[in-house]
C-alpha cells in the first residue's frame, strides 16, 4: 500500500466537462430537496413527512438537516476528498440537502445547489494546492488512512454474521475470509485482497439468512396444518349435539367441551357466554394492534404525528375487520407521489451514474481510495455490498416519508464505475432509477416477508459503521504520526478524546479526520513559531 499513488498527489483540477457535471448535479439535488422528493441523509428523510404535510417549517427542517449533516461534511467529506483526490457524497449532497430545504423559492434552490457545486470543484483544488505548499503536509499524511480503511472494511460480513447467527458461524466466516485474503495476496497480487473475502462473507450471510427464513416458513406451514386439522375434528360433536337437543338438559352437555365458538351465538342469556366474547374482544383488538406498532415505529420513528394522523380520523378503526392499515395507505400514497415525478428521478439517476463513470467520485470511504488507485472493479464490488445493507433502510424510509434517496439504492455507483462510456452511463442510470422507483412498493412487501434477510441488512449496516469507525480512527492516528510523530498523536488523539468528553460535538466517525486536519494546522503554526520541526518521511 505504501507504493500507492493517489489522485490527491496531482491535485483536484477537474476538466471543464467534469466541473459542469458536478455543478449541474448539485443544482438538481438541491431542487429535489426543495420539493421534498429526495434527500441524501438517511436521518433527515423520516422528518420529511411532517414537512410535506405542513406540520413543520422550512427553517425547522433545515435545522434538523444541519444538525445531522454538518459533522459529516467538514469532518469526513472534506478530509476524505482532500486526502484521496476523489469527491464523495457527504461533500456534495449533504450541503445540497440543507440548501434545497432552506431555499424559500423553487428557482433559488438550484442556484444555491449549483453554487455549492462550483465551490467544491473550483475551491477544492485551491485548498489542495495550498495544503501541499505547507511545511507540514497533512494531506499527504492523511493518505495513511487508506490501508486501515480498505483492510478492516473487509471484516464487516464477519461482524454481521457473528451478531445475527452466533460466534460459531462468525468464527467460520472469519477463518474463510482470512484464508482468502492470504491466498489473494499470494496468487493475485494485483487484485485488492479484501474483494474476494468480502464477496464470500456477504454470500455466507445471505445464505444463512435465507436458510433461516425457509426453515421458519416451513415450521409455520406445519403448525398451520396441525391447527387446521385439529379445528376440523373438534367442532363435530358439539355441532351434532346442538342440532339434536334444542332443550336445556342436552344443551348443558354441549357446554362441557371447551368450545367457545360453539356457544357464542345462541347463548346471549348466559352470563358466562357474555363474558367470553367480551374477554375475547380486547384480545382481538390487541392482536392486530400489538403486531402493527413494531412495523409502524421503524419507518415512522422520526415523525410520530404520521402515526397519529391516520388513527385520529377513525376512532375504533382497529376494531373493524377488513379496514385498510394506515401504514399501508401511507406507503401507497408515498410510492404514488414518487412515481408521479419519475422523469425527475430518471434525470437524477443519469447524473449520479455519469459522475461515477467519470471516476472522480467514490460512494464510500473505502471506495474513494480504490477509485484513486484506479481499481474500479474492486470499488464496484465494495459499493455493491454496501448497497445490500442500505436498501431496506432507504426503501422503508422512502415509503414512510415520501422522500427518496438522492443516490437511490446506490446501485448506480457500481454500474457507473464499470461502464466504458458516459452516454451509456446516463442511459443505465436513468433506467436503474426508474426501476427502483417503480418497484418500491413491491420491495417493501418482499422485505416484509423476509424478516431474517431484513435483519441481515441492519446487521450489515451496523457492522459497516463499526469497522469504518475503527479503521478511520486508526488511520487518523497513523496520519498524525506521519505528520508529527508522538506530538501529532498527542494532539489528534487528545482532540478526539475531548470530543468524546464533551458529548460528541462532531459525530464519532468524522471526529478523527477532523482532528487530523486541526492537528495539521496546529503543527504548521508551531513550525512557524520555531517550536516544531516537521517529521522527515
Amino acid at each position: 500500500m505504501s507504493s500507492t499513488v493517489f489522485a490527491a498527489s496531482t491535485g483536484l483540477d477537474f476538466p471543464l466537462a467534469q466541473q459542469l457535471t458536478v455543478v449541474a448535479l448539485c443544482a438538481l439535488t438541491a431542487f429535489l430537496s426543495h420539493l421534498a422528493l429526495a434527500v441524501f441523509n438517511d436521518g433527515v428523510r423520516p422528518f420529511m413527512l411532517d414537512f410535506v404535510q405542513g406540520r413543520t417549517t422550512r427553517s425547522a427542517t433545515t435545522a434538523v438537516s444541519l444538525g445531522l449533516s454538518a459533522g459529516f461534511i467538514f469532518g469526513l467529506g472534506a478530509p476524505m476528498a482532500l486526502s484521496s483526490g476523489v469527491l464523495n457524497p457527504w461533500l456534495l449532497f449533504l450541503p445540497t440537502d440543507m440548501l434545497g430545504i432552506l431555499a424559500p423559492k423553487k428557482w433559488l434552490a438550484p442556484l444555491l445547489g449549483g453554487a455549492w457545486g462550483a465551490v467544491v470543484v473550483f475551491g477544492l483544488d485551491g485548498a489542495n494546492d495550498l495544503a501541499h505548499d505547507l511545511p507540514v503536509g497533512f494531506l499527504t499524511a492523511m493518505q495513511q488512512m487508506a490501508t486501515p480503511i480498505l483492510f478492516l472494511f473487509t471484516l464487516f460480513p464477519v461482524l454481521a454474521i457473528t451478531r445475527q447467527f452466533g460466534r460459531l458461524r462468525g468464527a467460520l466466516a472469519g477463518g474463510v475470509e482470512l484464508t482468502l485474503v492470504v491466498l489473494t495476496m499470494k496468487v493475485w497480487p494485483e487484485v485488492f485482497a479484501g474483494a474476494p473475502a468480502m464477496a464470500v462473507g456477504v454470500l455466507l450471510l445471505i445464505g444463512f439468512a435465507v436458510a433461516k427464513d425457509v426453515r421458519q416458513r416451513r415450521a409455520e406451514r406445519d403448525t398451520a396444518a396441525v391447527v387446521t386439522s385439529t379445528r376440523g375434528q373438534v367442532p363435530a360433536d358439539p355441532g351434532a349435539e346442538k342440532e339434536q337437543t334444542p332443550g336445556g338438559s342436552v344443551a348443558g352437555k354441549g357446554q362441557a367441551p371447551a368450545d367457545p365458538g360453539a356457544g357464542e351465538g345462541p347463548a346471549s342469556g348466559r352470563p358466562g357466554a357474555e363474558k367470553e366474547p367480551a374477554s375475547g374482544g380486547p384480545g382481538a383488538e390487541k392482536g392486530p394492534a400489538s403486531g402493527r406498532p413494531g412495523a409502524e415505529k421503524e419507518p415512522a420513528s422520526g415523525h410520530p404525528d404520521a402515526e397519529k394522523e391516520p388513527a385520529s380520523g377513525r376512532p375504533g378503526g382497529g376494531e373493524t375487520p377488513g379496514e385498510v392499515d394506515p401504514m399501508v395507505s401511507l406507503f401507497g400514497s408515498s410510492a404514488a407521489r414518487l412515481r408521479r415525478h419519475l422523469p425527475l428521478f430518471m434525470v437524477l439517476g443519469a447524473g449520479v451514474c455519469l459522475l461515477a463513470q467519470l471516476h472522480v467520485f467514490g460512494g464510500g470511504e473505502a471506495t474513494s481510495f480504490l477509485i484513486a488507485k484506479g481499481q474500479y472493479a474492486e470499488a464496484a464490488q465494495v459499493d455493491f455490498y454496501r448497497a445490500l445493507g442500505f436498501i431496506p433502510l432507504i426503501a422503508t424510509t422512502a415509503l414512510a416519508s415520501g422522500a427518496y434517496g438522492i443516490v437511490g439504492f446506490t446501485l448506480v455507483y457500481p454500474v457507473g464505475y464499470l461502464l466504458p462510456s458516459p452516454w451509456l452511463a446516463m442511459v443505465c442510470g436513468a433506467l436503474i432509477f426508474a426501476g427502483e422507483v417503480l418497484a418500491l412498493s413491491w420491495i417493501g412487501k418482499v422485505l416484509g416477508g423476509l424478516p431474517s434477510v431484513r435483519d441481515s441488512s441492519e446487521h450489515l449496516r451496523a457492522a459497516i459503521g463499526d469497522t469504518l469507525q475503527l479503521a478511520i480512527l486508526f488511520g487518523s492516528l497513523l496520519a498524525a504520526d506521519a505528520m508529527g510523530g508522538g506530538l501529532g498523536i498527542l494532539i489528534a488523539g487528545g482532540l478526539y478524546l475531548l470530543n468524546e468528553a464533551v458529548g460528541r460535538v462532531v459525530v464519532r466517525m468524522a471526529a478523527a479526520p477532523a482532528a487530523v486536519l486541526v492537528t495539521g494546522i496546529i503543527l504548521n503554526l508551531l513550525h512557524w513559531l520555531h517550536l516544531f520541526t516537521p517529521v522527515k518521511s
